[in-house]
Protein backbone atom coordinates (compact mmCIF):
# COMPACT_ATOMS: atom_id res chain seq x y z
CA UNK A 1 0.00 0.00 0.00
CA UNK A 2 1.10 3.66 -0.48
CA UNK A 3 -0.35 5.56 2.30
CA UNK A 4 -0.34 9.47 2.85
CA UNK A 5 -0.59 10.59 6.36
CA UNK A 6 -0.88 13.80 7.23
CA UNK A 7 0.07 16.07 10.21
CA UNK A 8 3.17 13.65 10.52
CA UNK A 9 5.61 15.48 12.16
CA UNK A 10 3.68 16.07 15.26
CA UNK A 11 2.62 13.96 18.02
CA UNK A 12 0.33 11.06 17.33
CA UNK A 13 1.43 10.96 13.47
CA UNK A 14 5.08 10.13 13.65
CA UNK A 15 4.24 7.86 16.20
CA UNK A 16 1.99 5.93 13.62
CA UNK A 17 4.88 6.70 10.98
CA UNK A 18 6.93 4.54 13.20
CA UNK A 19 4.63 2.24 13.86
CA UNK A 20 3.55 1.63 10.00
CA UNK A 21 7.24 1.75 9.02
CA UNK A 22 8.01 -1.55 11.31
CA UNK A 23 4.57 -3.35 11.45
CA UNK A 24 4.45 -3.17 7.19
CA UNK A 25 7.34 -2.94 6.34
CA UNK A 26 6.51 -3.08 2.43
CA UNK A 27 4.60 -0.05 2.75
CA UNK A 28 5.10 3.27 1.08
CA UNK A 29 4.42 5.93 3.78
CA UNK A 30 4.39 9.06 2.34
CA UNK A 31 3.87 12.40 5.11
CA UNK A 32 2.97 16.10 4.68
CA UNK A 33 3.01 18.79 7.15
CA UNK A 34 3.32 22.44 7.00
CA UNK A 35 5.40 22.25 9.97
CA UNK A 36 3.55 24.88 11.78
CA UNK A 37 4.50 25.24 15.24
CA UNK A 38 3.55 21.83 16.39
CA UNK A 39 5.25 19.94 13.81
CA UNK A 40 9.43 19.28 14.09
CA UNK A 41 11.12 17.70 11.39
CA UNK A 42 13.27 16.36 14.17
CA UNK A 43 10.66 14.15 15.14
CA UNK A 44 11.50 12.09 11.92
CA UNK A 45 15.02 11.69 11.40
CA UNK A 46 14.78 8.34 11.68
CA UNK A 47 12.08 7.55 9.08
CA UNK A 48 14.11 9.41 6.52
CA UNK A 49 16.40 6.93 6.85
CA UNK A 50 13.73 4.42 5.55
CA UNK A 51 13.44 4.33 1.82
CA UNK A 52 9.79 3.08 1.79
CA UNK A 53 9.38 7.39 3.37
CA UNK A 54 9.03 10.08 1.96
CA UNK A 55 8.31 13.96 3.48
CA UNK A 56 6.84 16.35 1.66
CA UNK A 57 6.24 19.97 3.21
CA UNK A 58 3.00 21.41 2.32
CA UNK A 59 -0.30 22.58 3.86
CA UNK A 60 -3.14 20.97 3.47
CA UNK A 61 -5.84 23.96 2.95
CA UNK A 62 -3.04 24.45 -0.52
CA UNK A 63 -5.12 22.93 -2.78
CA UNK A 64 -2.71 22.38 -5.76
CA UNK A 65 -0.23 21.38 -3.61
CA UNK A 66 -2.75 18.70 -2.36
CA UNK A 67 -3.65 17.26 -5.81
CA UNK A 68 -0.25 17.61 -7.09
CA UNK A 69 1.01 15.19 -4.73
CA UNK A 70 -2.20 13.04 -4.65
CA UNK A 71 -1.50 12.99 -8.83
CA UNK A 72 1.60 11.84 -8.60
CA UNK A 73 1.79 9.30 -5.86
CA UNK A 74 -1.14 7.17 -6.32
CA UNK A 75 -2.52 6.87 -2.82
CA UNK A 76 -4.22 3.57 -1.83
CA UNK A 77 -5.33 5.31 1.49
CA UNK A 78 -5.40 8.64 3.50
CA UNK A 79 -5.02 9.41 6.80
CA UNK A 80 -5.56 13.09 8.27
CA UNK A 81 -3.87 13.52 11.52
CA UNK A 82 -3.22 17.41 10.33
CA UNK A 83 -4.90 19.65 12.88
CA UNK A 84 -4.45 22.40 15.23
CA UNK A 85 -5.36 20.70 18.51
CA UNK A 86 -4.07 22.69 21.66
CA UNK A 87 -7.86 24.31 23.48
CA UNK A 88 -5.54 26.94 25.05
CA UNK A 89 -4.56 28.29 21.93
CA UNK A 90 -8.57 27.68 20.10
CA UNK A 91 -9.74 30.05 22.98
CA UNK A 92 -7.38 32.75 22.03
CA UNK A 93 -7.27 32.24 18.06
CA UNK A 94 -10.41 30.12 16.68
CA UNK A 95 -10.12 31.19 13.03
CA UNK A 96 -6.53 28.87 12.32
CA UNK A 97 -8.44 25.94 13.93
CA UNK A 98 -11.57 26.52 11.32
CA UNK A 99 -9.12 26.63 8.63
CA UNK A 100 -6.45 23.70 9.17
CA UNK A 101 -9.25 21.53 10.61
CA UNK A 102 -12.14 22.00 8.55
CA UNK A 103 -11.05 23.41 5.12
CA UNK A 104 -7.94 21.70 4.88
CA UNK A 105 -10.35 18.58 5.85
CA UNK A 106 -12.50 19.39 2.94
CA UNK A 107 -9.36 19.51 0.56
CA UNK A 108 -8.07 16.44 1.24
CA UNK A 109 -11.57 15.08 1.11
CA UNK A 110 -11.76 16.30 -2.19
CA UNK A 111 -8.77 14.98 -3.39
CA UNK A 112 -9.88 11.48 -2.38
CA UNK A 113 -12.82 11.28 -4.63
CA UNK A 114 -11.25 13.33 -7.72
CA UNK A 115 -8.09 10.58 -7.26
CA UNK A 116 -10.13 7.60 -7.40
CA UNK A 117 -12.16 7.26 -4.45
CA UNK A 118 -9.20 6.52 -2.05
CA UNK A 119 -9.98 4.78 1.19
CA UNK A 120 -9.84 8.00 4.42
CA UNK A 121 -9.36 7.75 7.54
CA UNK A 122 -9.99 10.95 9.90
CA UNK A 123 -8.48 10.61 13.16
CA UNK A 124 -10.40 13.00 16.03
CA UNK A 125 -11.36 13.84 19.27
CA UNK A 126 -13.65 12.03 22.07
CA UNK A 127 -13.71 16.22 23.05
CA UNK A 128 -16.64 15.99 20.03
CA UNK A 129 -18.83 14.38 22.74
CA UNK A 130 -18.31 17.50 25.10
CA UNK A 131 -18.01 16.51 28.82
CA UNK A 132 -19.66 13.84 31.25
CA UNK A 133 -20.38 14.78 35.03
CA UNK A 134 -17.68 14.16 37.84
CA UNK A 135 -20.83 12.17 40.11
CA UNK A 136 -21.82 9.52 37.52
CA UNK A 137 -18.67 7.16 37.10
CA UNK A 138 -21.08 4.99 35.22
CA UNK A 139 -21.54 7.18 31.91
CA UNK A 140 -19.31 6.67 29.15
CA UNK A 141 -18.78 8.07 25.42
CA UNK A 142 -20.45 5.79 22.86
CA UNK A 143 -20.63 6.52 19.31
CA UNK A 144 -24.13 7.05 19.55
CA UNK A 145 -23.51 9.93 21.66
CA UNK A 146 -24.61 13.49 20.70
CA UNK A 147 -21.79 15.80 19.67
CA UNK A 148 -21.82 18.64 22.18
CA UNK A 149 -18.53 20.84 21.75
CA UNK A 150 -17.18 23.03 24.54
CA UNK A 151 -14.12 24.87 22.55
CA UNK A 152 -13.32 26.58 19.40
CA UNK A 153 -10.53 23.27 18.92
CA UNK A 154 -13.92 20.32 19.62
CA UNK A 155 -16.49 22.44 17.32
CA UNK A 156 -13.49 22.12 14.77
CA UNK A 157 -12.93 18.82 14.80
CA UNK A 158 -16.57 17.75 15.27
CA UNK A 159 -17.06 19.73 12.34
CA UNK A 160 -14.63 17.80 9.99
CA UNK A 161 -16.31 14.87 11.47
CA UNK A 162 -19.51 15.86 9.94
CA UNK A 163 -18.03 16.75 6.80
CA UNK A 164 -16.55 13.19 6.56
CA UNK A 165 -19.76 11.48 6.80
CA UNK A 166 -21.19 13.67 4.44
CA UNK A 167 -18.88 12.78 1.64
CA UNK A 168 -19.96 8.83 2.59
CA UNK A 169 -23.54 9.65 2.22
CA UNK A 170 -22.97 11.82 -0.66
CA UNK A 171 -20.55 10.46 -2.46
CA UNK A 172 -19.64 6.62 -1.40
CA UNK A 173 -16.12 7.72 -0.44
CA UNK A 174 -15.20 4.17 1.99
CA UNK A 175 -14.25 6.80 4.84
CA UNK A 176 -13.85 5.85 8.85
CA UNK A 177 -13.24 7.92 11.92
CA UNK A 178 -11.95 7.15 15.17
CA UNK A 179 -12.12 9.48 18.61
CA UNK A 180 -10.03 9.05 20.53
CA UNK A 181 -8.94 9.36 24.39
CA UNK A 182 -5.83 11.39 25.72
CA UNK A 183 -2.61 10.10 23.88
CA UNK A 184 0.83 10.24 25.63
CA UNK A 185 4.17 8.86 24.74
CA UNK A 186 7.32 9.94 23.03
CA UNK A 187 7.15 13.24 20.72
CA UNK A 188 4.58 14.82 22.24
CA UNK A 189 4.53 18.50 22.50
CA UNK A 190 5.85 20.33 25.76
CA UNK A 191 2.72 21.98 25.85
CA UNK A 192 0.19 19.46 26.55
CA UNK A 193 0.12 18.13 30.17
CA UNK A 194 2.35 15.73 30.66
CA UNK A 195 5.13 16.54 28.89
CA UNK A 196 4.86 20.26 30.28
CA UNK A 197 4.21 19.09 34.00
CA UNK A 198 7.48 16.24 33.02
CA UNK A 199 10.08 19.04 31.70
CA UNK A 200 9.04 21.21 34.66
CA UNK A 201 9.78 19.16 37.03
CA UNK A 202 13.15 17.93 35.88
CA UNK A 203 14.01 21.57 35.74
CA UNK A 204 12.52 22.33 38.84
CA UNK A 205 9.67 24.76 37.78
CA UNK A 206 6.25 25.27 39.05
CA UNK A 207 3.46 22.62 37.85
CA UNK A 208 0.63 25.03 37.01
CA UNK A 209 -2.38 22.61 37.14
CA UNK A 210 -6.12 24.23 36.27
CA UNK A 211 -9.08 25.10 38.84
CA UNK A 212 -8.53 22.16 41.49
CA UNK A 213 -7.13 19.80 39.23
CA UNK A 214 -10.06 17.08 39.72
CA UNK A 215 -10.81 17.09 35.77
CA UNK A 216 -10.55 13.33 34.71
CA UNK A 217 -9.02 12.24 31.06
CA UNK A 218 -9.31 8.68 29.91
CA UNK A 219 -5.29 8.25 29.23
CA UNK A 220 -4.28 6.07 25.80
CA UNK A 221 -0.48 5.13 25.23
CA UNK A 222 0.34 6.40 21.86
CA UNK A 223 1.13 3.05 20.65
CA UNK A 224 -1.88 1.59 21.48
CA UNK A 225 -4.20 4.37 19.42
CA UNK A 226 -1.72 3.56 16.43
CA UNK A 227 -2.27 0.01 16.71
CA UNK A 228 -6.40 0.56 16.88
CA UNK A 229 -6.21 3.20 13.32
CA UNK A 230 -3.77 0.71 11.77
CA UNK A 231 -6.77 -1.96 12.19
CA UNK A 232 -9.52 0.56 11.53
CA UNK A 233 -8.18 1.31 7.93
CA UNK A 234 -7.80 -2.35 7.11
CA UNK A 235 -10.74 -4.02 8.60
CA UNK A 236 -13.34 -1.15 9.81
CA UNK A 237 -16.31 -0.61 7.83
CA UNK A 238 -16.82 1.90 6.02
CA UNK A 239 -19.02 4.97 6.99
CA UNK A 240 -18.55 3.81 10.62
CA UNK A 241 -17.08 5.90 13.95
CA UNK A 242 -14.99 4.29 16.46
CA UNK A 243 -13.94 5.12 19.82
CA UNK A 244 -10.98 3.91 21.39
CA UNK A 245 -10.40 4.32 24.73
CA UNK A 246 -8.02 3.13 27.33
CA UNK A 247 -10.13 2.98 30.17
CA UNK A 248 -7.99 4.58 32.18
CA UNK A 249 -9.31 7.65 34.12
CA UNK A 250 -7.40 9.76 35.85
CA UNK A 251 -7.92 13.33 37.24
CA UNK A 252 -5.15 16.08 36.30
CA UNK A 253 -3.79 15.67 39.67
CA UNK A 254 -3.26 12.32 40.04
CA UNK A 255 -1.05 12.26 36.88
CA UNK A 256 1.06 15.06 38.33
CA UNK A 257 1.19 13.14 41.52
CA UNK A 258 2.37 10.19 39.51
CA UNK A 259 4.65 11.47 37.36
CA UNK A 260 6.69 13.18 40.46
CA UNK A 261 6.72 9.97 42.10
CA UNK A 262 8.12 8.53 39.46
CA UNK A 263 11.02 11.42 39.04
CA UNK A 264 11.07 11.18 42.36
CA UNK A 265 10.33 15.10 42.64
CA UNK A 266 8.17 17.06 45.70
CA UNK A 267 4.36 17.74 45.28
CA UNK A 268 5.48 21.35 46.54
CA UNK A 269 6.09 22.08 43.01
CA UNK A 270 2.45 21.88 42.52
CA UNK A 271 0.85 25.17 41.76
CA UNK A 272 -2.77 25.42 41.24
CA UNK A 273 -3.53 28.57 38.71
CA UNK A 274 -7.15 29.58 36.92
CA UNK A 275 -9.21 27.59 35.76
CA UNK A 276 -9.50 27.21 31.70
CA UNK A 277 -12.54 29.03 30.23
CA UNK A 278 -15.16 26.26 29.42
CA UNK A 279 -13.05 23.56 31.00
CA UNK A 280 -14.52 20.10 30.04
CA UNK A 281 -15.46 18.26 33.51
CA UNK A 282 -14.81 14.63 32.29
CA UNK A 283 -13.69 12.39 29.24
CA UNK A 284 -14.49 8.25 29.31
CA UNK A 285 -14.71 6.55 25.97
CA UNK A 286 -16.27 3.29 25.67
CA UNK A 287 -14.45 1.13 23.39
CA UNK A 288 -16.77 -1.76 23.41
CA UNK A 289 -17.35 -1.57 19.45
CA UNK A 290 -13.52 -1.71 18.35
CA UNK A 291 -13.34 -4.31 20.71
CA UNK A 292 -15.81 -5.89 19.23
CA UNK A 293 -15.33 -5.32 15.64
CA UNK A 294 -12.01 -5.48 15.33
CA UNK A 295 -10.27 -7.59 18.10
CA UNK A 296 -8.75 -4.19 19.77
CA UNK A 297 -7.67 -3.89 22.90
CA UNK A 298 -5.10 -1.20 25.25
CA UNK A 299 -2.39 -3.18 25.79
CA UNK A 300 -0.52 -0.69 28.35
CA UNK A 301 -1.34 0.05 31.20
CA UNK A 302 -0.64 3.97 32.71
CA UNK A 303 2.18 3.28 35.03
CA UNK A 304 3.86 1.31 32.85
CA UNK A 305 3.47 4.04 29.77
CA UNK A 306 4.09 7.31 31.82
CA UNK A 307 7.80 5.44 33.02
CA UNK A 308 8.28 4.85 29.16
CA UNK A 309 7.08 8.15 28.55
CA UNK A 310 9.53 9.75 31.40
CA UNK A 311 12.26 7.21 30.00
CA UNK A 312 11.84 8.59 26.54
CA UNK A 313 11.85 12.06 27.43
CA UNK A 314 15.26 11.94 29.61
CA UNK A 315 17.03 10.16 26.65
CA UNK A 316 15.79 12.82 24.32
CA UNK A 317 16.38 15.61 25.95
CA UNK A 318 17.86 17.18 22.93
CA UNK A 319 14.85 16.73 20.93
CA UNK A 320 12.62 18.93 23.56
CA UNK A 321 15.26 21.35 24.54
CA UNK A 322 15.07 22.44 20.64
CA UNK A 323 11.57 22.88 21.02
CA UNK A 324 11.97 25.35 24.24
CA UNK A 325 15.07 27.16 22.67
CA UNK A 326 12.46 27.70 19.12
CA UNK A 327 15.24 26.16 17.39
CA UNK A 328 13.48 23.44 15.85
CA UNK A 329 11.67 26.45 13.97
CA UNK A 330 14.85 27.36 12.42
CA UNK A 331 15.49 24.08 11.31
CA UNK A 332 12.04 23.45 9.72
CA UNK A 333 12.41 26.50 7.96
CA UNK A 334 15.06 26.20 5.94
Amino acid sequence: MNILVTGGAGFIGSNFIYYMLKKHPTYRIVCIDALTYAGNLATLEKAMQNPNFRFFKGDITDRKAVYGLFEEEKFDAVINFAAESHVDRSIEAPEVFLKTNILGTQVLLDAARKYGNIRYHQVSTDEVYGDLPLDRPDLFFTEETPIHTSSPYSASKASADLLVMAYYRTYGLPVTISRCSNNYGPYHFPEKLIPLMLINALEGKPLPVYGNGLNVRDWLYVEDHCKAIDLIVHKGRHGEIYNVGGHNEKTNLEVVHTLLRILGKDDSLITFVKDRPGHDRRYAIDPSKIQRELGWYPETNFNDGLRLTVNWYLANTGWWEDILSGEYLRRSSQ
